[in-house]
């Protein structure tokens, strides 16, 4: 399980995250060969609820910053115990940053280390505050990480956001993808999202492959990253 009582943050903040009882798995992100591992995406396993449940608790009670930096905390000391060397891929909500002294403490605490690691996936919900974005896309760039877009095609990330935010990455959703070996409007449409990402040199994550057919079929259109059960699954 993770703690955070050793971080030097608020007393507020310190026991607002001392209520939480998460841990983390990681799910492979593959390169097109769909052996190599290009970055890790940490998912978050509360141990009382499902992770669902426990997003639109602290929702409910406007606390999701605390869900933020539990997060970001939280998923990098994971992958540093479990010792991965790839990029470690983030949730973020495009509601949340963390605050001046919370971002001073991380960058303390993980060092030079994260520079060029982390991936930040900016989540679809639930909605963008522009004032949030703005700061947390400084602080991925001064530490020369990226910035992701997930589940596109869903919720509120949409060609309109990629324009806004400019992402590295963009994470094509299950619904756009699902059974695409043998969907000729999936195949059209899916073609032209990722030819329009290329031309603005955005990479490709093709998410939530379950068959090989979608993974061979995905490779013909050129997506650039792949991720689903059929390669790998969260552990």
């Amino acid at each position: 399980m993770i703690h955070f009582e050793h971080l030097a943050l608020s007393e507020e903040i310190l026991e607002a995250l001392s209520q939480l009882h998460i841990d983390y798995v990681f799910q492979p992100i593959f390169l097109a060969n769909g052996k190599d591992v290009y970055a890790y995406e940490a998912l978050m396993r509360p141990k009382e609820m499902p992770v669902t449940e426990l997003i639109a608790r602290y929702q409910e009670k406007d606390a999701l910053h605390v869900i933020e930096v539990a997060t970001m905390f939280g998923a990098l000391q994971a992958s540093i115990l479990r010792g991965y060397t790839e990029k470690i891929a983030i949730n973020s909500f495009p509601s949340e940053c963390m605050e001046q002294e919370e971002m001073e403490t991380f960058y303390d605490y993980f060092g030079e280390e994260i520079r060029g690691k982390m991936i930040i996936e900016n989540l679809e919900y639930p909605r963008l505050s522009l004032k949030h974005w703005i700061v947390k896309n400084e602080s991925v760039r001064n530490m020369d990480n990226l910035i992701s877009l997930d589940d596109f095609g869903s919720g509120i990330n949409d060609m309109g956001k990629v324009n806004l935010l400019k992402p590295d990455i963009v994470k094509l959703d299950r619904s756009l993808i699902s059974g695409i070996d043998s969907d000729p409007y999936k195949q059209a449409n899916c073609k032209e999202i990722i030819d329009t990402l290329h031309k603005k040199n955005i990479r490709v994550v093709a998410e939530g492959i379950e068959t090989k057919e979608e993974f061979d079929y995905l490779i013909s259109l050129d997506a650039d990253l792949f991720q689903g059960y059929y390669l790998g699954r969260p552990m």
